[in-house]
């Protein structure tokens, strides 16, 4: 008799998850130019509301990356040549108008997928995944 019961959360379904992400990802980005390092810190701008304080949005972007500065600062170079962000006052980094397009355009695309992917799962299912992924994330971060 073979067992039905639910697989229990481990490193390599976490990993599967996170591979299973990465291609229809890089599918959306490929054609804007955009890389995965770039699409982050697009991402991180967008939830700091299109501009953020500069070195803290180094920090998240290099913690969400797990990158070195020099790495992010490269990025952001790579962003602001590419008029996607620019420098504001008060040591502000944001969004440029072009920035903004591209990013509503990725969003918008991996909204979908998302949408079908994860939209018969339920909303209680999600939230306890969405929280036990935290704490996870949290103590990998504290090793």
């Amino acid at each position: 008799m073979t067992s039905t019961a639910a697989p229990t959360l481990n490193p390599q379904i976490l990993g599967q998850a996170e591979m299973a992400h990465k291609p229809f990802l890089e599918r959306i980005l490929a054609p804007t130019g955009t890389t995965m390092n770039q699409w982050v810190a697009l991402k991180l701008t967008a939830v700091s509301g299109g501009a953020a304080d500069r070195d803290q949005l180094i920090n998240r972007i290099a913690g969400a990356l797990k990158i070195d500065d020099a790495a992010v600062l490269a990025v952001i170079a790579e962003l602001t040549t590419a008029e996607l962000l620019t420098d504001l006052p008060g040591q502000k980094l944001g969004f440029t108008d072009a920035g903004q397009a591209l990013y509503q355009q990725i969003n918008s695309a991996t909204g979908e997928i998302i949408a079908r992917v994860y939209g018969d799962i339920p909303v209680e299912d999600l939230t306890t995944a969405a929280r036990v992924l935290t704490i996870i994330t949290d103590r990998l971060n504290a090793e």
